[in-house]
């Protein structure tokens, strides 16, 4: 008797112990499994893929296999030197607002007029937000970050 080992992402069915699956080559999509080739053909137009394709694996042939299968979560060690480094002379200090973008929802929303000096306090705000999601990606393990590492809530 098969034990199942996961359910297809697509139709659900069951994919056993030991059976042939499909996995998306896309590195964002990998942890999905596809029962068959045309399961997996179902996503790729639903989440955009470029270019993909679908890889054949066997699922493990034991639950305890699977257990000591799984990857391991990567860690991200930061430098010793950024640690010791202070300064943010190295950074570029360039301006992350569009400001045309930002005068014109300023005029659209109050009827009001922009200094040239908000966008450099913006694009000082946009900087501590991302450095504080760099942060909390880094102490994730992560290299990426991702929308849910920013603090956004209102004061």
């Amino acid at each position: 008797m098969a034990t199942e080992w996961r359910k297809c992402s697509v139709c659900k069915q069951p994919i056993h112990l030991g059976q042939a699956y499909q996995k998306c080559s896309v590195s964002t999509c990998r942890k999905n499994a596809y029962c068959s080739v045309k399961c997996w053909d179902v996503h790729v137009p639903i989440l955009n893929h470029k270019s993909a394709w679908a890889e054949e694996n066997h699922a493990p042939k034991t639950l305890e296999q699977d257990s000591q299968d799984k990857p391991r979560r990567r860690i991200v060690v930061s430098s010793s030197n950024s640690k010791t480094i202070k300064s943010n002379d190295h950074l570029p200090h360039d301006t992350l607002i569009v400001v045309s973008k930002l005068k014109n929802y300023i005029k659209a929303k109050a009827d009001m007029n922009t200094s040239a000096d908000v966008s450099d306090i913006l694009s000082d705000i946009v900087r501590l937000y991302c450095d504080e999601a760099i942060e909390v990606a880094q102490s994730q393990g992560r290299k990426t970050v991702m929308a849910r590492d920013f603090n956004l809530t209102k004061k």
